[in-house]
């Protein structure tokens, strides 16, 4: 839309670069052109605004396939008015000259015959073609034969409207139609996905098998080495016991042997002491018998009371202690009379 200005009775229109403005002033063409800018009087002015950018129609529309199935066709189509004067001529593209809007709806206009022209193709093309090719090829189809339609259609370039390019995103049926095609697809998708799995727990249980094998494998294996092992044990143990049994009768006879020397040197010890004992016994016992035939020698020669007064030492020598000793008067007269008659003999 136009920029406008006021000034005391006049109005200043400033385009955008993208606006063919076409001026009039008393039916006489003043001013045409792409961005202009200008001062004008608002009573005898007539004011056109075209958009010459590229502009995009979005459309969405329902058709019927050959198998009378009901689809939605969604598409853009790209256009520019190439020739403004002549879209101006043919649509109402003039503008108030207080506000810059305008006056009619030129741009519906436009859509609703590019619409209508484009849905009628696609009609055609998609009235013949079955469900099922159209949901495959239908979008290229419907594409074409859009763009040639628009291209052969008369009344555009008669309006000055160019078509850039025409884009069909999808043609797609109703849920409960789509919902039924995707059934098939679905359990496709999943008895392959089934299958998949299948094959995945197999190779798995496979492989499990293959690992459970060479456990056992090496169960087997390592039971076969601790066999090995305890056969050599034993056999170190069998050596070990020979060479321990070897070593304790070596040192058995060494013992028995040293033993052996030990009680011949003990015996031959014993045998000496015996006959040293012996010796001294006999030297001592011929020792005691001169001692005691010199002291029979002795006291042959003393006499009887010497001899008396000697035993008497002797056994008071011998006997224990006395503290008193009580002599009657019949002992003591005794006594007396032989110290007397002795004494007289």
């Amino acid at each position: 839309m136009a920029d406008i200005t006021r000034r005391l009775g006049w109005r200043h229109l400033r385009a955008t670069p993208t606006a063919h403005i076409r001026h009039h002033r008393g039916g006489r063409l003043v001013h045409d052109g792409t961005g202009l800018g200008f001062w004008f009087r608002p009573l005898t002015a007539a004011l056109s605004e075209v958009p010459v950018e590229d502009r995009e129609l979005a459309m969405t529309f329902r058709a019927r396939t050959a198998d009378f199935q009901d689809v939605s066709v969604q598409a853009t189509v790209t256009y520019r008015i190439g020739d403004p004067a002549l879209a101006a001529a043919r649509l109402d593209f003039s503008v108030d000259p207080d506000t810059g809007a305008w006056r009619g709806a030129p741009l519906e206009q436009l859509g609703t015959l590019l619409t209508e022209t484009a849905q009628q193709h696609a009609l055609d093309v998609l009235a013949r073609t079955p469900l099922a090719q159209a949901l495959v090829d239908g979008v290229a189809a419907v594409r074409e034969r859009i763009a040639e339609g628009l291209g052969a259609e008369p009344r555009l370039p008669a309006t000055g409207i160019e078509v850039v390019t025409v884009r069909v995103m999808a043609v797609r049926p109703e849920a409960e139609v789509e919902r039924a095609l995707r059934t098939p697809a679905r359990e496709l998708i999943q008895q392959e996905a089934d299958r998949a799995t299948y094959e995945r727990r197999a190779v798995a249980v496979e492989r499990e098998r293959a690992i459970a094998e060479n456990e056992l494998a090496s169960q087997i294996e390592l039971a076969r080495r601790e066999e090995r092992l305890v056969e050599q044990r034993g056999a170190n143990a069998r050596r070990e016991a020979e060479e321990a049994a070897a070593a304790d009768r070596i040192r058995a006879q060494a013992e028995a042997a040293r033993t052996v020397k030990v009680a011949e040197a003990e015996a031959a010890r014993s045998v000496a002491l015996a006959h040293a004992e012996a010796q001294a016994a006999r030297e001592i016992g011929e020792a005691r018998a001169e001692a005691q035939a010199a002291w029979l020698r002795v006291h042959g020669d003393v006499d009887v009371a010497t001899l008396h007064a000697l035993t008497g030492t002797r056994l008071a020598e011998n006997l224990p202690r006395i503290d008193s000793v009580t002599v009657s008067p019949d002992v003591l007269t005794g006594l007396l009379a032989r110290l007397g008659v002795e004494g007289r003999e």
